[in-house]
């Protein structure tokens, strides 16, 4: 980095360079660590301008910091595209899985509580059933949304909590749709904690994705 560097480009320049080498990224520790300590230094405008008067620019110095800021414009550049596709995938993909999810996991108390009254009412059961109907057809868009755009490297792991959680959803409309054949307590047991249990990842991943840094 030029010793002429804004800092507004200084911290575009650490930002850039942690996503490189931070370990979750497949980097090197002791990397972040020096980054860490060159950012408590250039952060900072005092500790820099007193960095800049002991360490005067030499010629091989000069060289170094040029080369050191194409290195840094470079791996700003590759981070603004990696940013890119994480908003794209956010978008195009986490948040209408999201609002479908939404609509299967959020009804089915009210649905449940209704069902209650008389499971074995036809009216009721045609009710609930046709809940059960129309959350599988959410599900087939929710798988469809999945598959249609990989996950960036950025939000792998972020993508296999989601997986996760679509695939808790569609078991256990599996086991409910098994209850309203047989009324086997069992599966509308398992079903329901399922459910519960799939909100509650749903819930982690909405703070997953405040962590994403978009």
């Amino acid at each position: 980095m030029a010793p002429s560097a804004s800092a507004a480009e200084i911290k575009a320049a650490y930002r850039a360079l942690v996503k490189q080498h931070h370990p979750d990224a497949g980097g090197d520790e002791h990397r972040i660590l020096e980054l860490n300590a060159a950012w408590e230094v250039l952060g900072d405008a005092e500790r820099r301008a007193a960095h800049d008067r002991a360490h005067p620019p030499s010629a091989a110095g000069s060289a170094r910091s040029a080369a050191v800021g194409r290195a840094a414009r470079k791996a700003t550049a590759q981070a603004a595209r990696g940013d890119a596709e994480l908003l794209a995938w956010l978008q195009q993909v986490y948040g209408p899985i999201d609002r479908l999810l939404a609509q299967v996991i959020n009804p089915f108390p009210a649905q449940l509580r209704a069902l209650s009254a008389d499971p074995y009412d036809d009216q009721l059961m045609e009710a609930f059933c046709s809940f059960l109907e129309q959350s599988q057809a959410r599900m087939e868009k929710v798988d469809v949304l999945y598959r249609s755009m990989a996950a960036p490297a950025s939000a792998m792991g972020f993508s296999l909590s989601v997986y996760h959680c679509l695939s808790q959803v569609q078991d256990a409309l599996t086991e409910l749709e098994r209850y309203t054949m047989g009324y086997v307590d069992s599966y509308l047991r398992d079903g329901r904690e399922m459910l519960r249990e799939a909100k509650q990842r749903r819930t982690r991943l909405h703070e997953e994705r405040r962590r994403l840094e978009i």
